[in-house]
């Protein structure tokens, strides 16, 4: 198919969608949860709580579809929700705790529990959950995603120093984990 045909059918199916029709609700999830799930998955490195957000953004996604307007792809939107859920993911402490913390606070809480040196033979994944939550969202978005960090800034209510000191850093302790120093492989670049 080709991409005026497959853009003439996204259209129609979120007009479906917009008026309430199930059918095309369900071929949107069935459709975006994989990505919504990937990109949760990464953010958090966690499954129960990556199932959570892929939930919680086809709700928003439900609630919202209505004020799409269609001036990006659907998937794209749908990706931005799963991001903004993963990033609230991340703030709500009080998911484990019960209570509100402070960011000196997650980073302990969140940094200990990965923060074991890998090893050489650690591929990306293993080597992206070992980062804090904030730098690994800070990594995601920025090196996958392809927010910029005036962006990831926005999004994560911080400066755009914070975003940059974060992803140098991050860059830093993955070529550690990576083992990647003698390679002459460089791990993404602060710009």
């Amino acid at each position: 198919m080709d991409e005026k045909k497959d853009l003439s059918a996204e259209r129609e199916l979120v007009e479906r969608a917009k008026q309430g029709d199930s059918a095309a609700l369900e071929a949107i999830f069935r459709e975006h949860a994989r990505m919504a799930y990937s990109v949760a998955r990464r953010l958090l490195s966690d499954t129960d709580l990556a199932q959570e957000v892929v939930q919680d953004t086809f709700v928003d996604v439900m609630r919202k579809i209505g004020s799409f307007r269609g001036e990006a792809p659907l998937g794209a939107w749908i990706r931005r929700i799963a991001v903004n859920r993963s990033l609230m993911m991340l703030r709500s402490y009080w998911n484990k705790h019960g209570q509100l913390a402070d960011e000196e606070t997650l980073e302990r809480y969140h940094g200990g529990e990965n923060a074991a040196s890998i090893g050489e033979e650690t591929d990306l994944s293993e080597a992206l959950a070992a980062l804090s939550p904030t730098s690994r969202m800070v990594v995601w978005l920025y090196d996958v995603e392809g927010y910029t960090h005036a962006e990831i800034a926005s999004l994560m209510g911080k400066t755009v120093s914070f975003s940059k000191s974060q992803l140098a850093r991050a860059h830093a302790r993955l070529r550690e984990l990576l083992g990647a120093y003698g390679d002459g492989e460089v791990i993404g670049d602060a710009r």
